[in-house]
C-alpha cells in the first residue's frame, strides 16, 4: 500500500529510526537521538510529566542539557496507526522501553505516544510529540485525582 506522501518503504524507515532515536533517548546518548530525529523550528512538546505544553525553536539544546538524566535504557515501539496526508505523517504507538531515569533504578517507563512529523524538502522533522505514562488502565477515580492536581 502506498500512502499518498509518503512510501511504505519511506514510512517503514521512518519508524525504523524514530524506534533507534527512541532507544537512543533512554540510554542518554542525546546527539544520536537529534541525528536520527530532526525536530522542526517551532515543535511542540507534551511531555509525560504534564505540564503546559512547551514550544521550542531549536530542542538540541534542552536535550543536551538532560542527557545525564538518561541512563541504560533501550525502546521499541507497537505502533498502533499511521496516517500520512501531503507532507505530514502522524505515528500512533507505545514506547515499550526501560531504563534508568531520574537516578531511580532501572524500571519500566512505557509511553502512550503520538508524533507528527512534516516534511522539509527531503527531511521528515518531527514537530509535535504528545506522550504519557498511561499505558496500563487506570480507574475514573484515579483519572479524577490526576486531572485535580
Amino acid at each position: 500500500m502506498t500512502h499518498r506522501s509518503i512510501t511504505d518503504e519511506e514510512l517503514a524507515a521512518l519508524v525504523q529510526r524514530t524506534e533507534e532515536a527512541t532507544s537512543a533517548f533512554m540510554g542518554g546518548d542525546m546527539h544520536r537521538y537529534l541525528a536520527l530525529t530532526p525536530h522542526a523550528r517551532g515543535f511542540v512538546l507534551m511531555n509525560p510529566f504534564g505540564g503546559e505544553p512547551t514550544r521550542y525553536d531549536d530542542r538540541s539544546e534542552s536535550l543536551l542539557k538532560v542527557a545525564d538524566y538518561f541512563e541504560a535504557g533501550e525502546a521499541t515501539l507497537e505502533v498502533a496507526e499511521t496516517y500520512a496526508s501531503g507532507d505530514l505523517v502522524v505515528l500512533v504507538m507505545i514506547e515499550r522501553q526501560h531504563g534508568e531515569v531520574g537516578g531511580l533504578p532501572d524500571q519500566e517507563w512505557s509511553l502512550r505516544v503520538t508524533q507528527v512529523y512534516r516534511r522539509e524538502g527531503s527531511e521528515w522533522q518531527l514537530v509535535h510529540r504528545h506522550a504519557d505514562p498511561l499505558v496500563h488502565r487506570i480507574s475514573l477515580e484515579q483519572a479524577a485525582t490526576l486531572a485535580c492536581s
